[in-house]
């Protein structure tokens, strides 16, 4: 017993040393790795005029930092003060300020809002023309950069939906210019954030767990950097299952309907919002959809734009595009695995999921009133939205980072390794120069990629189930109590 003692009274000192920590340390750390976010972010614009550590290295010490970060509020969360959340909210400004006057370099989509919104200024249907056709000549000289730096100019219709082009002609109808619609994309961002802070108030938790999402890595590239209209989707989508949380069918219905109406693939979240026996949020979508596309039945078939050109391009038509037929493929006996077959299995998953959804949604539990201190039945919801979003992502396997941009709320509502492994993932494989987008480097990235979220998942099982690392999760916004 004397040879243990030493070895006891050590660890108990290093247990009272740290329950001893002050919030002002939680701050310093933040701050010392907020500030290097920021600087690796101005790193990441010098990266677009002169190569010096490569957008590899830049998204890797983004992620590095971020982890950091992370690392230190979970921790101990309640480590916080007053003084905290100004901190996590001043560097998430400051690294999207950065990026968001240099032209996006990244990626060119920003262009075609612009373009899109201009072209119904002068009172034409976005859906009718190309851009490079001889009708909209007359658009070109006055808006030269945006016409000079848009991708498919010649040959493809705009694929947005009706919502993402009524956002394209208000936003433009204020400034038709790159910088102001980045701008707008960061608004959404703030909208986000807004939203998430009322949910975890609803769940009984505090805002600076919007850590996870401000200051994720990848949305300072795609969102503050590139523009995407995800960041619209991701508001919808927070608001709706805001709405959802608090039962409230129409308002579910439609903040669901603007996410899909801006980009399609928040439809499968549908099973998971639904709420068994209510027709307001279904016919609230489809009075949506009604009124949004008859704004622009002008233009008849052309309506649904480069839609099916998108399919053939991409490779989902024929199924190239999908990583785990082809992974399959690769496999004895399995060679002429047809892309019938796999539509075939990624709907029986995804139909699996939707039951899974509809039990949750039919639970008496899941009919309880939602109570701002309460256990997390009313947010059973969650779960099966994050099974179906997380799903539709691995079997559609994206191409480009901001596809999954979608997903990054559910990090604060129900942080997960596995999705954390996903979308970081993504997100550093894409800045590499395996990031070819298709033939065998693309095999490739997606190998690693899917091979770490399955160890991800492996080990999140694992540390869920062990009673030494149980207590650890419990300390998550998914859990019961904090």
């Amino acid at each position: 017993m004397s040879h243990s003692s030493p070895t006891l009274s050590a660890v108990q000192t290093r247990t009272d040393s740290w329950r001893e920590l002050r919030p002002w340390h939680t701050n310093a750390g933040l701050l010392l790795l907020g500030l290097g976010m920021i600087a690796y972010t101005r790193q990441l614009v010098s990266e677009y005029d002169h190569y010096t550590i490569g957008f590899s290295g830049c998204s890797a010490a983004h992620l590095i930092l971020y982890i950091g970060a992370v690392f230190i509020f979970l921790l101990k969360p309640s480590n916080v003060d007053r003084f905290t959340f100004p901190i996590l909210l001043a560097v998430a400004i400051a690294c999207r300020l950065v990026v968001l006057f240099p032209d996006p370099e990244l990626s060119s989509d920003v262009y075609r809002y612009a373009w899109d919104g201009v072209v119904q200024h002068a009172h034409i249907s976005p859906y009718r023309y190309v851009p490079g056709s001889p009708a909209l000549a007359f658009l070109r000289a006055p808006n030269y950069d945006l016409f000079n730096n848009m991708n498919r100019r010649d040959y493809a219709h705009t694929i947005y939906p009706p919502v993402a082009q009524i956002l394209f002609y208000l936003i433009t109808w204020i400034s038709p210019s790159v910088t102001f619609m980045k701008m707008a994309m960061v608004l959404f961002e703030g909208l986000t954030l807004i939203g998430l802070i009322h949910f975890l108030r609803h769940l009984g938790f505090r805002r600076e767990w919007t850590l996870l999402y401000a200051w994720f890595p990848m949305l300072i590239w795609e969102i503050g950097s590139s523009g995407h209209l995800d960041s619209a989707v991701m508001a919808f989508l927070v608001f709706a299952l805001l709405s959802r949380y608090r039962r409230q069918p129409v308002l579910t219905g439609l903040f669901l309907g603007l996410a899909v109406l801006t980009k399609f693939y928040p439809l499968v979240l549908f099973p998971a919002l639904y709420q068994r026996g209510d027709w307001k949020m279904p016919a609230t979508m489809a009075a949506l959809a009604a009124f949004t596309y008859s704004l622009y039945l002008s233009a008849g078939r052309l309506v649904f734009g480069f839609l099916g050109g998108y399919v053939q391009e991409e490779g989902i038509g024929n199924g190239t595009r999908y990583f785990l037929l082809e992974f399959a493929q690769h496999r004895r006996g399995l060679h002429h695995l047809s892309n019938t077959a796999y539509t075939l299995f990624a709907g029986l998953i995804l139909l699996a999921l939707t039951i899974w959804a509809w039990r949750v949604a039919s639970s008496p539990q899941s009919s309880r009133p939602p109570q701002s201190l309460a256990p997390t039945p009313p947010a059973a919801f969650l779960a099966p939205a994050l099974g179906l979003g997380l799903a539709l992502m691995l079997l559609f396997s994206p191409h480009y980072p901001w596809y999954v941009a979608w997903l990054v709320p559910f990090l604060i509502l129900m942080p997960s390794l596995t999705l954390f492994t996903y979308i970081g993932g993504l997100f550093y494989l894409c800045t590499t120069s395996i990031a070819v987008g298709s033939g065998p480097k693309q095999y490739l990235l997606n190998q690693i990629l899917y091979s770490a979220v399955a160890i991800a998942f492996i080990i999140e099982l694992a540390l869920r189930r062990l009673p030494q690392t149980r207590a650890f999760f419990l300390r998550l916004p998914s859990s019961r109590s904090l």
